[in-house]
Order: structure tokens, then sequence, then C-alpha cells
């Protein structure tokens, strides 16, 4: 991280045994959840491949080996042979029916064959041209959040400008009212919060009862789009098809909410996060306005240099190997995205927020089979948010230490106080 932090302690529930081949590490550590990079930096010196007690599981830091897993066909995100493992993942958990009937049609847990043909059908509808239709809608949306910034005053960035961004685009790209945003935000944050570790029996009651209603609103949603189609998301999944068929209601319910809650959780810390390293590296706006190739250069590194999801875990598919270590098929392994964009062997001074350094490609979005296929419209989010906060209000920075949730493996600036001028 940059000098204010990179002298951060490391967490105090933070121990690597003897051999390097395990650690301790409570990931609800203040410590660590507050700036996680010296620990991830511990463990590049002396634990990149190691068991995580508290995770129960093996982690990855080294970037080559993380790439190489994320790409591999010897790992996955299920077991079975028809790339489901619904059953498996639902055993004992009638209490989340709605949660796990969304997650059922879930391109991030399927494999091939299910996955490959969710994929060819979203890839279908999610065409680059459509992406690239939403630039308007996204600097309309950019300037009125902007409009309604008071510059005599601090404000929160992430409620008055990160947050409503990309659900205002993705309500758009849905096909449905901005009116819905508020009951979109709802559900996404209460079914996100199932991914952290730690939840509790509330988080799941929430995150179920969230599942219902968005299901019944996106049928509701579907009913119209059949009747009446438009330009939209959900009336090209409808209208797509490949020789294996059509969608199913159920999967289309499914992919629509994984768009909504991957993406737009993302892109919301990512912009907390790139003002933050902007801030913490003593650099301003003002250096990137009206300089697009410099703009895309500041995309990139804080992609790499913060990224909002730091663990993404992958099961080994038969017994394998990685770094000497012997996995046996079922093995569970967590990479740990964040970590290995700060790899010292692959990104020279990875602690530095430098947006002139080479380019080298990041694991943010992931890679092979899984990649992010919300990345482009990732990208075009904070390119164009970004450049409309810069030609606005250049000198916008922290009036604050911002302030980092308690919500790993997710990582994003809870409240982010500003100044505009």
């Amino acid at each position: 991280m940059p000098d204010s932090l990179v002298s951060s302690p490391l967490p105090s529930s933070f121990r690597i045994e003897e051999d390097g081949r395990a650690f301790h590490l409570d990931p609800r550590d203040p410590g660590f959840f507050a700036d996680p990079y010296p620990t991830y930096a511990a463990l590049h010196a002396g634990a990149p491949v190691a068991h995580w007690h508290e995770a129960g599981c093996l982690t990855v830091a080294s970037h080559p080996l993380v790439e190489r897993i994320l790409k591999s066909r010897e790992f996955g995100r299920v077991l079975s042979e028809d790339g489901s493992g619904r059953g498996a993942r639902t055993e004992g958990r009638d209490h989340l029916a709605h949660f796990d009937a969304l997650e059922e049609h879930s391109l991030l847990d399927l494999e091939a064959p299910a996955h490959t043909r969710l994929r060819a059908l979203l890839t279908r509808a999610f065409v680059s041209r459509r992406i690239e239709a939403l630039a308007p809608t996204i600097e309309t949306v950019a300037q009125e959040l902007i409009d309604r910034f008071d510059p005599s005053e601090p404000f929160d960035l992430v409620s008055a400008f990160a947050e409503p961004l990309p659900v205002a685009v993705i309500a758009g790209l849905i096909g449905v009212p901005r009116e819905a945003t508020p009951d979109l935000l709802r559900w996404s944050h209460a079914m996100v919060a199932m991914y952290q570790m730690g939840r509790t029996a509330e988080v799941e009651r929430v995150a179920d009862e969230a599942s219902r209603e968005f299901r019944d609103f996106l049928l509701q949603v579907i009913a119209e789009k059949r009747q009446a189609p438009g330009d939209d998301l959900v009336s090209a999944l409808i209208a797509a098809e490949t020789p294996s068929g059509r969608l199913s209601e159920a999967e289309i319910v499914s992919l629509v909410v994984l768009l909504l809650n991957a993406g737009h959780e993302a892109t919301v810390h990512q912009f907390g996060n790139a003002i933050a390293a902007f801030a913490a590296s003593g650099l301003s706006l003002s250096e990137i306005a009206g300089d697009e190739a410099g703009l895309e250069r500041v995309v990139e590194e804080a992609l790499r240099f913060d990224t909002p999801l730091h663990l993404f875990r992958r099961i080994a598919l038969k017994d394998t190997e990685i770094d000497g270590l012997v996995l046996k098929r079922g093995t569970e392994v967590a990479l740990l995205l964040a970590a290995a964009n700060h790899d010292p062997a692959v990104f020279p001074d990875p602690e530095r927020f430098d947006p002139t350094r080479e380019r080298i490609p990041h694991v943010s979005f992931g890679a092979g089979l899984h990649f992010c296929i919300g990345a482009p419209l990732a990208r075009l989010e904070l390119k164009l948010g970004l450049r409309a906060l810069a030609e606005r209000f250049p000198a916008l920075a922290p009036s604050e230490t911002p302030r980092f949730r308690d919500s790993y493996h997710f990582r994003g600036v809870e409240r982010l106080m500003v100044r505009a001028g």
C-alpha cells in the first residue's frame, strides 16, 4: 500500500507456522481488513502456498500459481459430472431454499457442460455493442450525481456517487425503472453478505428473503418483456438461442441476479478504493483530467492495486499437484487474488500505486473459463465515472481516513468522506 499504510503492523491473530505450510489468521481481525497487504507480503515471503486454518483450506498467494489454477481444467467450482453439483451444496439448507434456487444456475458455481451452455447464451445477449451503448447513460448519471454534491461541506462519496452510479446503470441494462434501484440495492447487499466469512443466522434469513423478493420481481419483469420486448438485457436473454436451446425463466433470473450482485458490488468498492489509493499516494484527480490514455492506465492500476474481490475458491477435480503438494480430488483451494496482484516477483514495488507501471495482466477479473463477463462494463463505469469526477472536481480528496468494511473476502471503503474543492 502507499507509504501511509506500509508501516501498518501485522494483525495480532496472524502467525505462520514454522514449516511455512500453514498459518493462523482471523479474517475479522480489524488489523487485517483495514489493511490486508502487510499480511499478503508476509505470505509471499514465508507461506505463498499454505493452509489457512480459519478458512479451512489451502491458500495460494503466488501470481503465477493463481493464474495457472484459474486457467486449469484440473480445478473447478463443483465436482459433479453435469457441472451442477446442487445436491452437495444445498444439503441441510432448507432455510436457504430461495437463495440456493438462484445459485443453482449461477455461472460462478457451474462447470462444463452446464457453464458452457449458459455462458454462450449470456454472451449472445451481453454483446460488446450493448456495453458500449451504455456510455451516454453512465455519463449522464455521473453528471446528475455530481450536480447534487455540496462542495461547501464534506460528504460521503460512497453513498453520493460510488453506490448509486453502477446500480442505476444496471437498472437501465436490465430494463427496469431507476425507481427500482433502492430495492435492487437492498437485495444485492443482503445476498452478497452470504459470501463473507463468519456469516450469522440472521444474515442467512435476510439473504433468503431478499432472494425470494428479487426472484418475484424479475419474474414479473420477464413476463412484461415477453409481452413488450425492449432494447434491454432481459429482452435479449429471452430471445437468445443457441443449438442447445433457450434459457429457462429460472436461468434468466439467476443470470440477472449474478450480473447485479457481482457487477454492482465490485464496482462500488472499486470506486472508493481507487479514490482512497489516489489520495494516499499523493496523486490528484487533476492529473487525469483530459488524459484519456492516462485514465485507462489509472483504471488498470486501481484494479491491480486494491481489487474488490480478494478470494476465489476452486476445487481440485482430480488428484493433482501444486508447489510440491499433492492435492486429492475434492480439495478446496482459496486463490488470494489481491495477494497475487501484489506478488513482488511479478509486480516491481507492488505496494506503490503507479499508473505508469508496465502493463502486466492482473487477476482482478479472474482468468480462464470463469473470467468475469462483466469486466468490460466495470472498466467502462470506472473510466467514465473517474473522468467525470476529475473534470468537475479535480481537487476532490478525502477529508478523513477512509474506513474499510469488515467484509472479507470483499474489500471496499465503507465510508469515504471527501471535500470537493
